[in-house]
């Protein structure tokens, strides 16, 4: 088993590295797949930037350079109860700001979870017998971001409580324990940050039966923040990165489920109306709560960013609409493989840097397109291949919803990209290519 030792390359989020405060972060993330179409709970984990991990089960202080840890309680994962995994692959499956992908479908993020499982995760998801991809709950552990949008709250800590939680976690036992209603990933993050602060997060115990859920625990967190003044709190959004994977749906107590199910509330109410109005009665006195009310956007390159306003949103649409008719009319499109077709075939790679790239063949020659920002003007592809792949990436992050789905230095980032492939020969573009200043940026 390799050490997760990834030295330097987590110099990223600024305010939540190793140059800033330590931290205790409750990440609320919300529900996908059949979690998201029944319960919908979701899932939560803690954040610690100044606890590190030798392995997956044993943590020590941070070195410089080094970000933190995400921690959480898992049901069937080597028999054990909790897993650390360092922030980037938590939330990307890689462990380069840079190999982070523009867009993302079921087979790149299967291939990226399997890349860094076969590095760092073998004790955890050993292959099987046949050397084929293990199955199981182990994906649970990289690539969070993948399936789903979540919501960090994070409040201050000292370096004498990492080291007592620190020694807490190393010297009990790590055996499996989850049970859904009194062990869960939830009554776990509340464990941890009651160690911090004793009685800071509690369970609901009329929005949620008593049961720990994901969103009582963040609720309480922030409640006890707005009592604490003087302790230094922030919130903000993971977007889910932009793809074809089904985007994840918000997140609900035990109670809010029900009231927000018409399948569930409409027969309550028409055969116990009585017990419906209560549920109702419970969900509007406690169990509302908009995770992402006033929140920042967590950015793999730069830390915590304001999100676009409306307007902004608005005018960045309008642009790309512009500039797209624009293109079209000074360059026609070429009758081949779009970008829609090309992903259809395209198998993930590593190109020799291990930078996350597709490949296929067009007219039957190879083509391999360079899918994050570190590898994308490597390998030259047909530049419409780039273009339709970056529009497709810019109408997601502005498409509107309950949270913020880009940050506005995320945003000129993209549309700088953009311009730099419009701006490229209609064969190809380089890595020196440059911005076509007929098109500006929002002002």
């Amino acid at each position: 088993m390799k050490p997760l030792k990834l030295g330097g390359l987590f110099l990223v989020f600024w305010c939540l590295s190793t140059q800033a405060n330590a931290s205790v972060t409750v990440l609320l993330e919300e529900p996908y797949s059949y979690d998201g179409a029944f319960a919908g709970t979701g899932h939560t984990a803690v954040y610690l930037s100044h606890v590190c991990a030798t392995s997956p089960t044993l943590l020590r202080r941070c070195k410089t350079g080094e970000s933190g840890v995400v921690i959480s309680r898992y049901n069937r994962i080597a028999g054990y109860d909790w897993i650390a995994i360092p922030l980037l692959p938590y939330l990307y499956a890689v462990s380069k700001v840079e190999d982070i992908p523009l867009y993302a479908d079921t087979k790149l993020v299967s291939f990226l979870r399997d890349q860094y499982r076969r590095e760092y995760l073998e004790d955890v998801a050993p292959d099987k017998p046949s050397g084929e991809v293990p199955g199981g709950d182990w994906v649970q552990l990289v690539g969070s971001s993948y399936d789903r949008t979540s919501y960090g709250f994070q409040l201050e800590t000292t370096p004498e409580q990492d080291d007592e939680l620190i020694q807490w976690l190393n010297t009990r036992s790590n055996a499996k324990s989850y049970k859904v209603v009194s062990r869960n990933c939830a009554d776990f993050v509340r464990d941890i940050v009651n160690f911090y602060y004793p009685k800071a997060v509690s369970r609901g115990i009329f929005s949620d039966l008593d049961v720990a859920t994901p969103k009582q625990t963040a609720k309480s967190f922030v409640k006890y923040s707005e009592q604490h003044r003087d302790l230094e709190f922030s919130s903000f959004v993971i977007p889910q990165v932009p793809g074809s994977i089904k985007r994840s749906r918000p997140v609900h107590g035990v109670v809010e489920s029900v009231f927000a199910a018409k399948k569930y509330v409409v027969p309550l109410a028409v055969f116990h109306p009585f017990v419906a109005g209560g549920v109702a009665s419970v969900y509007i006195v406690g169990g509302r709560f908009n995770p992402a009310k006033n929140a920042l956007v967590f950015t793999p390159n730069g830390g915590l960013e304001q999100p676009l306003t409306a307007e902004e949103r608005h005018r960045y649409q309008k642009n790309l609409d512009d500039l797209l008719r624009t293109v079209l009319n000074e360059k026609p499109a070429h009758e081949g493989t779009s970008w829609r077709q090309f992903q259809q075939v395209a198998q993930p790679s590593l190109d020799p840097l291990g930078r996350p790239i597709l490949q296929a063949a067009i007219a039957e020659k190879p083509v391999s397109l360079g899918i994050s920002r570190g590898g994308f003007f490597s390998h030259e592809p047909p530049s419409e291949l780039q273009r339709e792949l970056l529009v497709t990436r810019l109408r997601a992050e502005l498409r509107a919803g309950r949270a913020p789905r880009a940050s506005k230095i995320e945003l000129r980032n993209d549309w700088e990209l953009l311009q730099r492939v419009i701006a490229a020969p209609g064969d190809g573009i380089t890595a020196h290519a440059g911005l076509d200043a007929g098109h500006s940026l929002v002002n």
